[in-house]
C-alpha cells in the first residue's frame, strides 16, 4: 500500500472490529484514499462502496474493492506483470519530469515506469486488468521514491530505497465484489443508496491531496501535463475545480456537516484528530443527527513531516518540534443499541488499540 498522509493503518483493526460488532453487511467508505479501511470491511465480509475524488484512489478501489479474487484472475495478472516487468526502460515524460527536472525517482526507475505505463495504456486500457496493473506500478514506484511520503518535495539526498530497482508485484486481491464512485462527496452523497454503516475520513486541514500526491494523479491520468515549481506539480493544481471545500477553514465545517447529514446509513463512524479545524464537541454535535453518539480517542504518533518541517531547505534547524503525538478520534453515531454494542467490544483488554474512556453525548 502506498505511503499516505492521514492513513488509518494503525486503526484499521479497530475499525474492522467496529464493523463486525455493528452487524453490518453493506458499508460506505467516504474519502477512501488508499482504501485501507474499505479493504478491511471487505475482508470481514462486507459489500463495500468507496467514494473519493482522486483518480489514483479510484484505481486502488477498482483493484482492492471492486475486483473479485479468483484463481483465473490471479493467473492473468501474474502473466501480465511478468510481461511488463521484462520491458526495457525508455526515457519519456515521467523520467524527464520526475527524475531529471526534479529528483523524486532515480532515472533508471523512471525509465521503467515510462515503459511499463505506456504498455499498460496501449495493451490493457478498457480491460479488467487495467486498474490492477496500474496499482502494481504505482505501488512499485512508491517503494523506490525519495520523499517522506508527500510529493510536495523530494529529499535533499537520495533515500536509500531509491537505489533499489523497480519491482512489480501482484496485488493481494480480496475475494468478493464491491463498487467505486469517483467524484465529490458533497455532490454525490445525497444520491447514494442506504448503507448499514458509513465510515467518513474527511481531510483535516488546508493540505490538498491533489497536490500532495500529484505524481500519482499524473501516473494514472497519463496526460503529460504542463507543470510548475521545483516539485513539477501539475498546472491544474492551480485550477479552482481541483480545490476542495474541505481544505478551506471557513467552509469546511459546514460542508462536513452537510455530508454527515446527507449520509443514509444506520450507523456512521467518523475519524478525526485533535489538530483539526473542528473541535471534538463540534464533531459530536454534528453527528447527533444520526442518534446516540459515543467517541473513542486513541493516542497516535504525528506524521514525520512535523519534525522535518522545522528545517529550512538547506537542512538547517530553524525551529523546534512542538509535540510528537496527537489524539485520533472515532465518533460513532446511530441507534443506541447498535452504538453501544460496537463500542463496548473495544473496551475488552484484548483489543488491538484500546481507547481512552468513552464519552456518551446523546441518546
Amino acid at each position: 500500500m502506498i505511503k499516505y498522509l492521514g492513513s488509518k493503518r494503525r486503526l484499521v483493526p479497530v475499525l474492522g472490529s467496529l464493523f463486525e460488532a455493528s452487524g453490518a453487511e453493506t458499508a460506505l467508505d467516504l474519502f477512501s484514499g488508499t482504501t485501507r479501511v474499505a479493504q478491511e470491511f471487505k475482508r470481514r465480509g462486507g459489500l463495500v462502496t468507496t467514494l473519493d475524488s482522486a483518480r489514483y484512489s479510484d484505481v486502488l478501489a477498482r483493484t482492492y474493492v471492486v475486483a473479485d479474487r479468483t484463481d483465473d484472475l490471479m493467473g492473468e495478472v501474474q502473466e501480465a506483470i511478468a510481461r511488463l516487468a521484462s520491458l526495457p526502460g525508455v526515457e519519456g515524460y515521467f523520467t524527464k519530469t520526475f527524475c531529471l527536472e526534479s529528483r523524486f525517482f532515480q532515472p533508471e526507475n523512471g525509465m521503467k515506469v515510462d515503459a511499463i505505463r505506456e504498455a499498460i495504456e496501449s495493451g490493457y486500457r478498457g480491460t479488467h486488468l487495467y486498474p490492477i496493473l496500474l496499482t502494481s506500478l504505482m505501488e512499485a514506484a512508491d517503494r523506490v521514491d525519495s520523499t517522506t511520503g508527500l510529493q510536495m518535495a523530494y529529499l535533499k539526498s537520495w533515500a536509500p530505497r531509491s537505489y533499489k530497482p523497480l519491482e512489480l508485484r501482484v496485488p493481494d486481491l480480496i475475494p468478493g465484489r464491491g463498487a467505486s464512485v469517483l467524484g465529490d462527496a458533497v455532490e454525490l452523497v445525497p444520491g447514494l443508496e442506504r448503507f448499514d454503516l458509513a465510515y467518513l475520513d474527511p481531510p483535516y486541514n488546508q493540505h490538498r491531496y491533489f497536490t500532495n500526491y500529484h505524481i500519482w494523479e499524473t501516473l494514472i491520468a497519463w496526460d503529460a501535463p504542463e507543470h510548475y515549481g521545483v516539485a513539477c506539480k501539475r498546472l491544474d493544481c492551480r485550477d479552482e475545480e481541483t480545490k476542495s471545500v474541505f481544505n478551506r477553514k471557513r467552509a469546511m465545517p459546514g460542508a462536513l456537516a452537510e455530508v454527515v447529514r446527507a449520509v443514509n446509513a444506520e450507523v456512521i463512524v467518523l475519524s478525526y484528530n485533535d489538530e483539526s479545524w473542528i473541535s471534538r464537541d463540534g464533531l459530536e454535535e454534528m453527528c447527533e443527527v444520526h442518534g446516540s453518539v459515543r467517541t473513542l480517542s486513541f493516542e497516535s504518533q504525528r506524521y514525520v513531516g512535523a519534525q522535518i518541517g522545522i528545517h529550512d531547505p538547506a537542512g538547517n534547524r530553524v525551529g523546534k518540534v512542538s509535540h510528537l503525538r496527537n489524539s485520533e478520534y472515532l465518533v460513532v453515531a446511530g441507534r443506541p443499541d447498535v452504538v453501544d454494542r460496537m463500542v463496548e467490544g473495544l473496551e475488552n483488554p484484548a483489543c488491538v488499540a484500546r481507547p481512552t474512556p468513552v464519552r456518551r453525548v446523546a441518546s
